[in-house]
């Protein structure tokens, strides 16, 4: 909304006199609304945002720029974008016809320029933009970035918010090494699993977290342990002698959430929790 105001002249016979001053309102014609596919955001996530433009005026609005922020935010050394564009995903669309004329002026922040929008029509701006390094990741976090379209027939600029919040939940990843990498029958091996939790909660009882693995050639004298704590067979594993089917019990792998620290350039650094369990034996 934009106020204007207007004042009348009255001359006469060398004489002038002023009229009251009028005050109005010019109401916006666009309505700009910003979404997401995505309602969480994760480490390395792509999140595709999609921004409608409707222009409720009886006059084409033409040559429009929408600029987003990328949810920057003030941090160490100036500003810090938690969001980098995916460079090539920009698709306009003007009232359902492909709008070839917007184009990505700049990626950070993110301006797109070009845009029209039909009198009583629509035009939607679609992208796709990926968390990065700088996106907090601590549980309660949030990514708000904001949309500013603006441009002639637009009194001022109009924007949009959207409000990103961060998955709260366990990332796991695993690897298994062997030591030693030759052996021969009547020798003792070990098979170490390594599971990594990158997420900021923990995978507890509840997250039901499985370790399963064929184990060939198949062991005797099976030992296993957890975080250097043996486990009992039928309590924390089971093991089959006869076929070599190795499993942990639902519910017994539990590893801590990771840990976020920011470095002096506001890089924000993942430390993750980790569970190692051990699976020794001898080849038949």
């Amino acid at each position: 909304m934009a106020i204007f105001t207007n004042q009348a002249t009255l001359t006469y016979g060398g004489t002038q006199v002023l009229s009251n001053v009028t005050t109005g309102q010019i109401l916006e014609s666009l309505t700009v609304r910003k979404t997401s596919l995505e309602s969480e955001y994760a480490a390395g996530e792509k999140i595709t945002y999609v921004v409608t433009l409707q222009n409720s005026g009886t006059v084409p609005l033409q040559g429009l720029t929408l600029e987003d922020d990328l949810g920057g935010y003030q941090g160490a050394g100036g500003t810090l974008y938690p969001l980098t564009y995916e460079t090539g995903s920009l698709f306009v669309l003007n009232d359902g016809a492909e709008e070839k004329s917007a184009a990505v002026a700049d990626e950070q922040p993110l301006t797109v320029t070009g845009i029209s929008v039909p009198a009583g029509g629509t035009a939607v701006v679609i992208y796709a933009a990926n968390v990065n390094g700088y996106a907090p990741l601590d549980t309660g976090s949030q990514i708000i970035n904001t949309v500013t379209v603006s441009g002639d027939g637009l009194a001022e600029p109009v924007t949009a918010d959207f409000t990103l919040t961060v998955s709260e939940a366990p990332l796991l990843t695993v690897e298994k090494t062997l030591s030693p990498l030759s052996v021969t029958p009547g020798q003792s091996i070990t098979y170490t699993f390594t599971v990594r939790n990158y997420g900021n909660a923990p995978a507890d009882e509840e997250t039901g977290a499985t370790i399963t693995d064929a184990v060939n050639p198949v062991l005797t004298d099976v030992t296993v342990t957890y975080n250097g704590a043996a486990w009992t067979e039928g309590g924390g594993y089971t093991y089959d002698t006869s076929t070599g089917a190795f499993s942990t019990t639902p519910g017994a792998l539990t590893v801590p959430p990771a840990e976020f620290t920011v470095s002096p350039d506001g890089q924000i650094t993942t430390d993750p929790g980790v569970a190692v369990i051990t699976l020794q034996g001898t080849v038949g």
